[in-house]
């Protein structure tokens, strides 16, 4: 005898929840990405008047106790500051076309720390910012 089902039960999966799901943690990820500052290096800018916007493609920190920051990473020695610069720079040559080094100096960093980043980011050929309040 054979006896068999005529309908075939198929597995179902309703998806009409992931949907709303899914767009919840969209907006979350995309709300917390906007609230991440590149600066981790705590500082205390000085104030100033122009607000312009640029890319943070280089971040240079000074710390109130004048410690250098390429990045996230610590340059111990001041004469390596131009290679380091240099490095960082030609890396980002190969996607932009003219990179940015922001300087993010505390105010009672000194004023030679300073002119020696922006001198060393002008011959490594990118763009000079200061950030300030």
């Amino acid at each position: 005898m054979n006896i068999r089902r005529r309908l075939k039960d198929r597995p179902e999966v309703y998806t009409g929840s992931l949907n709303d799901i899914l767009f919840i943690l969209l907006l979350f990820f995309l709300i917390v990405s906007t609230l991440a500052n590149p600066n981790v290096i705590k500082v205390n800018n000085p104030k100033g008047q122009k607000d312009t916007k640029v890319k943070q493609n280089i971040v240079v920190s000074i710390d109130k106790d004048q410690h250098i920051y390429v990045g996230q990473t610590q340059v111990s020695d001041y004469n390596q500051l131009d290679t380091v610069l240099m490095a960082a720079v030609n890396k980002l040559h190969a996607t932009v076309d003219t990179p940015s080094v922001v300087i993010n100096a505390d105010t009672v960093s000194y004023y030679g720390d300073v002119f020696k980043i922006m001198q060393a980011a002008k011959k490594a050929g990118a763009r000079v910012v200061a950030n300030v309040k």
